[in-house]
């Protein structure tokens, strides 16, 4: 049977099958299954049926516990239910994983297998997650690439159905998930055509019904339970066999093999393989390479891990077999194998394999690379056991010896590697590209999108792969045809061009021209393209982005059109015309002007490249290195770090680490403040301040989302030793002292949001962005500011709690990895200035813990007295908790301190200074702000004193000061997974304040709606504007009466915001505070560097709105927005995509959803006024 072929992903292959066999699924968005839980949304929006002629009904719940609770509920009363998951998502599903199973009810879970947090957490694909579900009872069934995972879903979905056992439907997260290949396509009607309608029938007929009511979930005591829960034997043990039934249905259909155990290689072979997921294509890859030379090798691929059967295991091994090698994706600590291993000895144990070698090793683990040279290592390997390949590891010495890297791709296959910067639209424009090669050729086309941690603004490499032969290569690309490098200031960070083979093409985005080539190109990479006759080509993407409408950043269109215009894979007028229709289906939604930018950014991007005739003296340039100097300031601990880990991290060459370099990391801890010595230079535009048009309001500092622009006060002496070229003046309100804003153009990301705030003196700014290289030359006037001490005296001028005077005090949140002009930054940067020598974090997965602790940047940092933010990172659901408990942890060892504190005050020896000492510190056990001081002075007081109890106190000094503790997260946190936690700790009644970043979607994840999401807002999973209004989790907590509880909102009104901060931290119970927060997944048509305007449109409107419940005060709440100017409120709306895509898709329902958000936000406005009148404010 001939099915379509469609370029797609996995996770888009397996949405497709399931979608198929599904009436409900039950979602929570996680990473990297959440695309097909969208995917899913977004069909049944569009009217998609499934093979029982329905639409999925897809609902989103807030937790993946409560996905599972729902899964079963939908089970149970007869509706074929899926849902889509990973990581601690699964985890959280185990409990009903245990009941849906006992209750032989046939869901599928379909997993994008991900690693689970330990030391650290990785977002990244291994087999933890699946293997600590082996005991629930679930069936698992599991493929090797994206074809199978399209071939095989069914497979899942029919066997749960007929055999009355739940399955987990695995592939491995990102590899298989996010990897982009030319596939064949199921036709629901042949899938319909395999399906047991009877056993449908009877699936429903057993469904619960008051019709003919029963009950399930009985308690059952010990006389029984154990017999009961042996009944279901007979089940599992049919189960291969119906797996297998219908894996030969689908050969049947599609030709194909699929068994439950698929061998390949050498008929002879002597050493085989065992494994699971992409790493089998890559070992089959491996195979054809060693069996031409004559190797006997082969490789077992499993694919029904539960039930394990045995016997069709041994029938699947070659008899000629000497060594079976067992690969693991996961890691067991202090097992003596991991699972599938133990599975296999278990398995062979009497057989006829009985005497044949075992071996294990452990390989991949959060998705690292394993690539045929690894495989090779395997087969070699006759004598360790348990070992790791891809790693070196010289601490346990598990590692196999790697040999030299192999070229195993087919012939004719090419390899082409592009180098993004995060949202510059790199990633999007090569799935398109590979999409219209797959989709448009009789060629075959892989995408696979590698990344680091930070958020837009990293670096990103796309691996695309197309050729005539099926690809199978499920690994890096690491010698290609073409190399594309966007964004300039990579030269000189990373080896890309030694990646080309001979010939190859290499496309560089820069506005050089060949001057400025022979200047910023180092020595190596001009001897390697002249040397190995590289075709070396430039474009000005900035430029022509700037000419067409597109932007200084937005260059994805330009230089794919270029792309394609060198490659030559498609005709240039096809290759035009594709491209075209790409961008219209990708930003119909933004508006037709959008896509007329793009249209000529692609007409452009053909015309813009320029060939470059290579000097013959380039072949004589000597290496230059990278720009990664050998660190020699700072503190020990953070120089040693960024010396042996972040710089081969940030060089791209962490894979290079040996184990013994993370020995002193080996619990998860990094040092304190390493973002600092990134300098990673990636802004188009930076600030370039005018000293004579500044006002001195410290408004753009106040603003920065990475703290890389700071106002210094000097007293006369500093000004003095200040470099020659720094501007400076007359420090207003301080007589003798000289002002200056300093400005880290290489920290900086170029969102220009302190231009924007700027008021400049009679309406001329002081600030102007300009060509980032123009203010290179200004780094080492940061770097004296930094020298420069912190004021107390200027800060008590000011005050601390005004917007002028908290920028004087040190943000001790700096050079995050968080987007250009990130709306969640300036809050957290804030709060550091204002306690951050005394802060405790507690920080939920998400946005906020990726920009705040992304191995190996640590953008936290310390002030001189070595103090700053502690913070730690536990998961996502249990953050309040994992906060609360902090809390408690202080609590019990300072009220221990405290009692022998009062004990030397009570001791009649005490001196009349160790007694004062003691009264102030106890005065002030509870007040943090002085509190501090206190403990100075009674450790001051307690040093030296011949005292066991004086002693101990001194010896605990770091527990003695009062803290401030705080529980940062974002609104999927706050307002869904974690509101169980917030509602808790905000009813201790404890002393602790809870962050709120309200982006009002998932940002995370991909901009998933949460129950912050407003009425009418297009997200993920709300895919036709979300139905009902946002949840009033500020009035929840306010109902309590004793939590303080503020909205802030910083464009709109930045006295307030620090204002409302400082109350909430100086109120002795628990605080919470929301704070408006914009974000790239809003679509901010003014773009993100009017993050701030939007913050005050937002307030003005009254979309958003300010108030403070202080129950300490005797006004207890204040509303500090005015009345709203109601008559822009559409136009707001209309300015974000995330709004306006829905009245270009659906202009009635928007019309509708609109306007009952207006509705929603005057009856919010009248709510709060009635509450100054309630609380006696009038």
């Amino acid at each position: 049977m001939a099915r379509k072929m469609k370029t797609m992903d996995g996770n888009h292959a397996a949405a497709h099958a399931s979608y198929a066999f599904t009436d409900v699924a039950a979602i929570y968005p996680i990473t990297p299954s959440s695309p097909m839980a969208e995917a899913t949304d977004e069909w049944a929006t569009d009217g998609r049926t499934n093979i029982f002629g329905r639409e999925v009904q897809i609902t989103e719940m807030q937790s993946e516990a409560g996905a599972a609770g729902a899964v079963h509920g939908s089970l149970a009363a007869g509706a074929l239910t899926t849902t889509y998951t990973a990581s601690q998502g699964l985890l959280l599903m185990i409990p009903n994983l245990y009941k849906i199973a006992g209750e032989q009810l046939p869901g599928v879970f379909n997993v994008s297998a991900r690693a689970l947090a330990s030391h650290a957490l990785s977002i990244f694909g291994d087999h933890s997650d699946v293997y600590a579900c082996r005991q629930t009872g679930c069936a698992m069934l599991c493929e090797s690439s994206v074809q199978e995972v399209m071939d095989l879903t069914p497979v899942a979905h029919l066997a749960a159905i007929k055999g009355k056992v739940p399955f987990i439907n695995f592939f491995d997260g990102f590899r298989t998930s996010h990897e982009i290949q030319k596939i064949e396509i199921w036709d629901y009607e042949d899938l319909k055509d395999m399906a047991d309608m009877d056993a449908i029938a009877a699936f429903r007929k057993n469904a619960l019904n008051p019709n003919h009511p029963c009950q399930r979930g009985s308690a059952q005591n010990p006389d029984i339970f154990f017999q009961a829960r042996e009944a279901c034997n007979p089940y599992y043990d049919a189960l291969p066999a119906i797996v297998q039934e219908y894996m030969d249905k689908v050969n049947a259909k599609i030709g194909t093999d699929y068994k439950l155990f698929n061998y390949y290689g050498a008929a002879d072979a002597e050493h085989v393989i065992v494994a699971m997921g992409s790493v089998n294509d890559t070992i089959e890859e491996t195979i054809d390479y060693l069996v031409a030379q004559g190797k006997k090798v082969g490789v077992v691929k499993v694919r029904l891990y539960r039930p394990f059967c045995a016997q069709a295991l041994i029938d699947t091994i070659p008899e000629s077999v000497q060594t079976i090698t067992v690969l693991d994706r996961t890691k067991e600590p202090g097992a003596m194998g991991e699972p599938l291993y133990l599975d296999v000895v278990a398995a062979l144990k009497g057989s006829k394999f009985d005497q044949i070698k075992i071996q294990t090793g452990r390989y991949g683990l959060g998705s690292k690379d394993t690539t045929p040279a690894q495989i090779v290592a395997v087969f070699e390997n006759e004598t360790k056991s348990p070992f790791t390949i891809g790693i070196v590891d010289d601490v346990t010495n598990l590692s196999l010896e790697i040999g030299a890297p192999l070229v195993t791709t087919p012939e004719g296959t090419t390899n082409c590697k592009f180098w993004g910067l995060g949202a510059d639209g790199t990633v999007g424009a090569n799935k398109n590209s590979i999409k219209i090669i797959g989709d448009n050729t009789d060629m075959y086309a892989q995408a696979y999108f590698d990344y680091d941690s930070k958020k837009s603004g990293g670096v990103t490499m796309s691996h695309l792969r197309f050729g005539h032969s099926r690809i199978k290569s499920t690994y890096l690309i690491r010698q290609a045809n073409f190399v594309a490098c966007h964004n300039p200031s990579y030269v000189r960070k990373y080896n890309m061009v030694q990646e080309l083979v001979d010939g190859g093409t290499f496309l560089l985005n820069c506005p050089w021209d060949m001057e400025g080539l022979e200047k910023h190109l180092p020595g190596q990479v001009k001897k390697f393209i002249a040397d190995h006759k590289i075709n070396f080509y430039t474009i000005d993407g900035v430029k022509i982005g700037i000419e067409t409408g597109m932007g200084p950043t937005r260059i994805n269109t330009i230089l794919q059109s270029a792309f394609f215009e060198l490659t030559g894979i498609i005709p240039a007028e096809k290759a035009n015309e594709l491209m075209k229709a790409a961008a219209k289906a990708t930003y119909g939604r933004k508006g037709e002007d959008v896509v007329m930018k793009n249209w000529a950014a692609i007409d452009a991007g053909a015309k813009g490249v320029h060939k470059v005739e290579v000097p013959a003296s380039w072949s004589q340039c000597e290496d230059e290195g990278l720009d990664y100097k050998v660190v020699t300031e700072g503190r020990k601990e953070v120089v040693d770090f960024v010396n042996n880990i972040q710089t081969k991290v940030s060089a791209q060459e962490g894979n290079s680490l040996p184990v013994s370099a993370f020995k002193d990391y080996v619990d998860g801890t990094t040092p304190s403040g390493s973002s600092a010595y990134e300098k990673r230079g990636i802004a188009v535009n930076v600030p370039v301040w005018n000293v004579d048009n500044c006002i001195q309001c410290n408004f753009c500092s106040y603003v920065c989302p990475h703290a890389v622009i700071r106002p210094v006060a000097m007293t006369a002496d500093e000004a003095a030793n200040a470099p020659a070229d720094m501007k400076m003046k007359d420090m207003t309100g301080m007589p003798g002292y000289k002002f200056a804003m300093t400005i880290s153009a290489l920290d900086c990301t170029g969102c220009g949001s302190c231009a924007n705030v700027c008021p400049g003196m009679k309406g001329n700014k002081a600030l102007e962005m300009k060509p980032l290289e123009e203010s290179l030359s200004e780094q080492a006037i940061f770097d004296f500011g930094q020298t420069v001490s912190i004021k107390d005296e200027v800060v008590a001028k000011f005050k601390e709690n005004t917007v002028k005077g908290s920028q004087f005090k040190q943000p001790l949140l700096e050079f995050s990895g968080a987007c250009a002009g990130c709306g969640e930054t300036p809050y957290a940067k804030l709060i550091t200035q204002l306690f951050g020598d005394r802060m405790y974090i507690a920080n939920a997965t998400g946005c906020s813990s990726i920009w705040g602790n992304s191995s190996p940047s640590t953008p936290y940092t310390m002030n001189a007295k070595g103090q700053g933010p502690a913070w730690d990172n536990s998961l996502f659901e249990d953050n309040a908790e994992f906060g609360y408990g902090m809390l408690l942890a202080q609590n019990a060892i300072r009220d221990g301190l405290k009692a022998k504190v009062e004990s030397v005050m009570a001791n009649e020896n005490a001196t009349d200074e160790i007694k004062a000492a003691c009264k102030e510190w106890l005065d002030t056990y509870g007040i943090g702000a002085l509190n501090g001081s206190a403990t100075d002075r009674l450790v001051a007081a307690l040093s030296g004193v011949d005292c066991p109890v004086c002693k101990d106190i001194v010896a605990n000094k770091d527990f003695l000061a009062k803290k401030s503790q705080w529980i940062f997260g974002g609104d999927g946190w706050a307002y869904d997974i974690g509101f169980g936690g917030v509602d808790h700790v905000l009813a201790s009644g404890k002393d602790i304040n809870i962050m709120v970043y309200d982006t009002e979607v998932y940002s995370n994840t991909g901009g998933q709606a949460s129950k912050a999401t407003k009425t009418g807002a297009v997200a993920q999973f709300a895919a036709g504007g979300k139905e009902t209004k946002k949840k009033d989790l500020a009035g929840i907590a306010m109902s309590y009466g004793y939590v303080y509880v503020a909205q802030i909102c910083m464009g709109g009104d930045m006295q307030q915001t620090v204002k409302a901060l400082a109350e909430a931290e100086a109120y002795p119970g628990p605080s919470l505070i929301i704070a408006y927060a914009p974000c790239i997944n809003h679509g901010i048509k003014k773009g993100m560097n009017k993050a701030q305007t939007e913050e005050k449109l937002a307030l003005e409107c009254g979309y958003w709105n300010n108030f403070r419940y202080n129950p300490a005060a005797e006004k207890k709440f204040t509303l500090d927005s005015k009345a709203p100017k109601m008559e822009g409120y559409q136009d707001f709306l209309k300015g974000e995509v995330r709004y306006l895509s829905l009245t270009m898709k659906n202009p009635e329902r928007a019309a509708e959803l609109f306007a009952r958000n207006e509705q929603e936000a005057k009856e919010r406005f009248e709510h709060l006024s009635k509450l100054v009148a309630l609380y006696g404010n009038e």
